[in-house]
């Protein structure tokens, strides 16, 4: 590949009450950058850069971006370049339109997800040695986007072939098809997970934390403060990624992960893992089966050259059926 895309670098949601937004956050061990009356911006302990997570208040919750990060200038034209000749409409941001954020564009990707790609980000100081700030689940950095699709192996396909991700694990039933599969560009298990659903839409952003018991202690911190309603799956191990997880609701709905202990994918030999789809130990390595919600319920997403909301391509067929009337 003639680019180079780092990792995965931030999300921006759109929440109803920034407020109620920042308490729960808060009770996570998040750091604040920076805030306004209508805007969020929050990181975690590790992070240098100034946000991974920003929050806009809007009449309605929905996801407007998920971004990666490229390492220079040039990698981010190649990469536009390569976007544009496979079709795709590139909507540059110039700097400056984006707080804190450098030269940047999005687009609408191969699923339908609204999709950023920057270079750099306003730097700020790391927190990771000030103790006395460490809180609830002492959140560390963002790990990971993990998004419904429609089509996971047209997905998973494209960003291996085109952009240059590489696959740690992977789901697969009948005839070999893929269910699921976990794509990296950092040497961990994931940057991007894509899975099977009624999409476009993100199922949850990941964030990583030092280890199983800050995962604990969130849970102890949260009860505490009123927030049990919000554990929606959790603490558990997965079978897929061998990481130690807990998902939470946040005040609108989009769901956070918790995450702590997959391993090292950085080896140009690391082979995929299969997964049979039948196997109940690939979601919870300890036995205990996801809610409904978990399988459901999932954030819409925005289209970057509208600002409307994209529909589901399930949703869209619903809508072509011919309807016969007796």
């Amino acid at each position: 590949m003639s680019f180079d895309i780092i990792r995965s670098g931030r999300a921006v949601l759109h929440v109803t009450d920034l407020e109620e937004s920042k308490k729960f956050y808060d009770a996570l061990g998040f750091i604040v950058t920076e805030e306004s009356d209508t805007e969020l911006y929050l990181r975690g302990l590790e992070e240098h850069n100034h946000h991974s997570l920003l929050l806009k208040k809007k009449e309605s919750p929905i996801l407007e971006v998920i971004s990666y990060k490229v390492r220079t200038d040039d990698d981010l034209d190649q990469l536009a370049a390569k976007l544009e000749q496979d079709g795709n409409q590139i909507k540059w941001l110039d700097k400056g339109t984006q707080k804190a954020l450098g030269r940047a564009f999005r687009y609408q990707d191969i699923s339908g997800l609204p999709v950023e790609f920057y270079v750099e980000m306003d730097t700020v100081e790391r927190k990771l040695q000030q103790y006395q700030l460490y809180k609830g689940a002492k959140v560390q950095r963002i790990d990971h986007f993990n998004c419904m699709v429609s089509d996971v192996e047209q997905a998973h396909d494209y960003y291996i072939e085109e952009l240059g991700y590489a696959c740690s694990e992977y789901t697969a039933g009948e005839e070999d098809k893929i269910w699921a599969a976990w794509l990296h560009r950092k040497p961990s298990v994931h940057d991007v997970a894509f899975m099977n659903g009624p999409g476009p839409r993100l199922h949850h952003i990941g964030f990583w934390l030092n280890d199983p018991m800050s995962l604990i202690h969130g849970c102890d911190v949260l009860a505490s403060l009123g927030y049990s309603p919000n554990i929606e799956r959790g603490p558990g191990r997965h079978g897929l990624s061998n990481a130690f997880f807990l998902y939470l609701r946040d005040p609108d709905g989009h769901r956070i992960e918790l995450y702590n202990g997959d391993y090292f994918t950085g080896d140009p030999d690391s082979k995929p893992l299969r997964w049979e789809l039948d196997d109940p130990m690939r979601q919870t390595f300890w036995g205990h089966e996801a809610p409904d919600s978990w399988f459901d319920e999932a954030t819409e997403v925005l289209n970057v050259y509208t600002n409307e909301k994209v529909e589901t391509k399930e949703a869209k067929l619903k809508k072509r059926k011919p309807t016969f009337v007796i």
